[in-house]
């Protein structure tokens, strides 16, 4: 259903310094670039991610209950995107682990929570089955 998530971004040179090796740890790279915007994914058609400059011109801001999900292969993934965010410019906003009671199936939902250098708000999760 979701094509890509663009956020907007003051400096483009320093979201590509953050949101480069995060797209690399996902498999994936720049699959368009101009000089007002960098998108990241794969160009066969999964979903992926812009950092942007307003195309009003206006300063970028970062919308209050909006957040961007990477879906991850593996707790591990979850962890490394985690310590990446925060590598490259990004604070904390959670750190990884189980978020609630796992569910009737024995899944329990798994997340790191992080913000890119221009305040927008990412998680990286999975379900997994609850340890």
């Amino acid at each position: 259903m979701i094509g890509y998530v663009t956020l907007g971004s003051q400096d483009l040179e320093r979201s590509a310094k953050f949101y480069d090796p995060i797209a690399a740890e996902m498999g994936v790279g720049r699959m368009m670039e101009f000089p007002t915007f960098i998108a990241w994914g794969d160009a066969n058609g999964a979903p992926g991610i812009a950092a942007t400059k307003p195309y009003d011109g206006n300063a970028p801001s970062v919308g209050n209950g909006v957040m961007v999900a990477l879906e991850c292969k593996d707790r591990d993934q979850v962890k490394r995107l985690h310590e990446l965010a925060l590598a490259n410019g990004g604070s904390d906003e959670g750190e990884p682990g189980p978020r609630g009671e796992p569910d009737a199936n024995g899944m329990v939902f798994y997340a790191a929570y992080f913000r890119d250098p221009d305040g927008n708000k990412l998680n990286a999760f999975l379900m997994d089955k609850a340890e």
